[in-house]
């Protein structure tokens, strides 16, 4: 059973612009944290960004600060990556994730999610 599914990766250019979506199911999304992870080949699975419940609250690892986005609609339990002047290195499989800590102080961590999606590939060409 699917419970959290990414879509929107791709291949696009250097500075050029990709907003995945990651639907999930209400039972595992409802009044919980969300986060997005990425893993490049040969590579740990990292932190990108996570975001609140309320969405009052995000936090974004500094290689994407000031050029992605996360955001939510809790109407439709889906869970947003909008990501501008990509580069290179943002190459990667890109996961959303439960947070089923709901930010706590290591929000950072994979091992404070416990659902996790399948993955969209993200290419960015130089």
């Amino acid at each position: 059973q699917v419970q959290l599914v990414e879509s929107g990766g791709g291949l696009v250019q250097a500075g050029g612009s990709l907003r995945l979506s990651c639907a999930a199911s209400e039972r595992i999304f409802s009044s919980y944290a969300m986060g997005w992870f990425r893993q490049a080949p040969g590579k740990e699975r990292q932190f990108v960004a996570s975001i609140s419940w309320s969405g009052e609250t995000t936090y974004y690892a500094d290689s994407v600060k000031g050029r992605f986005t996360i955001s939510r609609d809790n109407t439709k339990n889906t869970v947003y990556l909008q990501m501008n002047s990509l580069k290179p290195e943002d190459t990667a499989v890109y996961y959303c994730a439960r947070d089923f800590r709901n930010h706590n102080d290591k929000y950072y961590s994979v091992y404070e999610y416990d659902y996790w999606g399948q993955g969209t590939q993200v290419t960015v060409s130089s």
